[in-house]
């Protein structure tokens, strides 16, 4: 059974691994945003960082932006956003990415929020297809570039 919970410190390494190898090969040649990828502790210092764990195997991550702050980027007003999702290569498949969007979902909703925004690059297909299920529409109003040739699409999700 997966379940979806706050990274440990002590996971924080295996976090940063699922990262880099989940977006290697969209990304591979930045070396500045692959550092950031394995900066987890700056993360939950900032924001929610996830994970889905079966057992004490740590199969995925999330971060979960629920009220802006630094983790922020696209969400509008009343919005939660999320960021750096993954999975470890070696489990993709099994539901997992799902059970972290679904995980981030109920708990907008639980919260009151009025929907979810997220960045994406274009490649990134797999993860578009679970958001797309979700009912995560692209939101073109809201794509941008945070460095020249790094070009990203919004989603969003309104309740």
């Amino acid at each position: 059974m997966i379940l979806i919970r706050p990274a440990r410190p002590d996971e924080f390494e295996r976090v940063a691994d699922i990262l880099t190898a989940a977006y290697a090969p969209f990304m591979s040649d930045d070396a500045d945003y692959m550092a950031e990828l394995r900066d987890t502790a700056k993360r939950a210092a900032a924001s929610e960082v996830l994970v889905a764990a079966e057992g004490e195997a740590v199969l995925g991550t999330i971060t979960f932006v629920p009220d802006g702050g630094l983790m922020s980027e696209v969400a509008r007003p009343g919005e939660t956003e999320f960021r750096m999702f993954g999975v470890d290569p070696a489990t993709r498949g099994r539901g997992i990415g799902l059970a972290l969007m679904t995980h981030i979902v109920e708990a907008t909703r639980g919260a009151g929020k009025s929907g979810i925004a997220c960045s994406s690059r274009a490649e990134m297909t797999a993860a578009h297809r679970i958001y797309e299920r979700l009912g995560f529409r692209r939101d073109p109003s809201r794509d941008w570039s945070p460095v020249p040739g790094i070009d990203l699409l919004a989603f969003a999700l309104t309740f």
